[in-house]
């Protein structure tokens, strides 16, 4: 077959499913903004397209967004179009719609099979929106906002033929009838190379060498933000620190924002609650705390393998892939009471759930495990074990992505 994906970061979530389809001997070509990306990446054929026009000055803000996304797909269009007059014909189109791109594809290729990775859709109540009090809605108009945040998906329900969901929650924030269409495989795990390593060592600055025997509490976000519980953590520092002389604290994560709102004052979340907790903290304490931002993958799976108590919050949204690769590592985990978290992590099998606000009940769960070895060796074991069943990217999921792909063109 001839399949087209389109994401505006290739590979992404198709790092994997892409080069197999390549394997498989299909002719595979990717279309992404990415223009650093070559001409070929592991058998892919990369089309880059760009935006020829930016957003409009003043736009009404409850329809910027879908302003940038018709941009974007308007760039993808006319790229699509190029390919169809260069003799480019796709039997099945597979997409992350998120950022519109593939808004106008099916106008091009009407007969091409076209399935979109179905990350989130928006709501209102009961999902991310309002779930924190500490950050309400300054906008009496942010519901109707998020309506038209929607649209993008909503078109997309129209002429897609079938989408793809990492989890079950994911999947289930979509609306019927197009929730029915929506097949729930995860990206994958490479649970071979994330595995255990009882002789891993770490070196942080040149001069700071940590192994197994060192007590290491591990926090990972892509970017430190409330989204991810960032200032839970922070606030359950102080006393966790008095009651672990010996802990150390590897947080990772950049100083942007990925999801949600922005500080104001050009300020960063990363520094608002530093410096919050920072006078309950002595100063021998805070050398304990390290802030490693941003860190290669050869270095981030080492981090995990080091891990004594690893530390994942969320609210209800997306999913972390470093969550399921810490599972995968072996972690001791303590986690968010959250709905994302409830089919990788059962209490106190695959980890320990605590409220997400709860900062006094997180300071008490990763001391306990700290100081119960066996304890953690049980629930590290059975969260490996569960990556392994549920998530093994060469035995469980990139089977399943493979026979989603043969099944759209039945």
């Amino acid at each position: 077959m001839n399949i087209l994906f389109v994401h505006q970061n290739f590979p992404g979530q198709f790092k994997f499913l892409a080069p197999a389809l390549v394997q498989q001997g299909h002719n595979v070509v990717a279309m992404t903004m990415q223009k650093s990306s070559g001409s070929q990446w592991q058998g892919v054929r990369l089309v880059h397209y760009a935006a020829s026009r930016g957003t409009t000055p003043n736009v009404h803000p409850w329809v910027a967004d879908f302003e940038t996304k018709t941009i974007r797909g308007e760039a993808c269009f006319m790229a699509a179009l190029q390919m169809k007059q260069d003799g480019f014909e796709p039997d099945v189109i597979i997409a992350h719609h998120g950022w519109g791109e593939s808004l106008f594809i099916k106008e091009v290729w009407p007969q091409a099979k076209l399935a979109i990775y179905c990350e989130f859709f928006y709501h209102p109540q009961g999902a991310d929106v309002g779930f924190d009090p500490e950050f309400p809605a300054k906008d009496t108009g942010d519901a109707c906002r998020l309506r038209l945040k929607n649209l993008n998906n909503l078109l997309h329900f129209e002429v897609a033929d079938a989408g793809i969901s990492p989890t079950h929650w994911q999947a289930s924030t979509f609306p019927e009838p197009f929730r029915s269409k929506i097949t729930v495989v995860h990206d994958g795990i490479d649970t071979q190379a994330v595995a255990p390593d009882p002789n891993v060592k770490l070196t942080l600055n040149g001069d700071l060498t940590l192994t197994k025997q060192d007590e290491i509490i591990t926090f990972v976000n892509r970017n430190l933000e409330p989204y991810r519980g960032y200032h839970t953590f922070m606030r359950a520092l102080p006393e966790i620190l008095k009651r672990r002389p010996n802990a150390r604290v590897l947080i990772v994560g950049g100083d942007d924002v990925s999801y949600g709102a922005r500080p104001e004052n050009n300020q960063k979340w990363k520094d608002i609650f530093a410096a919050e907790v920072r006078p309950q903290i002595s100063d021998a304490q805070w050398s304990r705390v390290h802030f490693l931002g941003h860190i290669a993958y050869q270095h981030f799976i080492p981090l995990l393998q080091l891990s004594t108590v690893h530390v994942y919050l969320t609210y209800p949204f997306v999913l972390s892939w470093s969550l399921l690769e810490a599972m995968s590592a072996g972690c001791a985990i303590v986690a968010s009471d959250t709905q994302p978290l409830h089919e990788a992590i059962t209490q106190d099998q695959a980890g320990r759930l605590v409220n997400f606000f709860d900062t006094a009940a997180l300071a008490d769960e990763v001391c306990n495990l700290l100081g119960d070895s066996s304890v953690r060796q049980r629930l590290g074991e059975n969260a490996r074990a569960f990556a392994q069943a549920n998530y093994d990217l060469k035995a469980v999921c990139l089977p399943r992505q493979l026979e989603w792909v043969e099944g759209l063109m039945t």
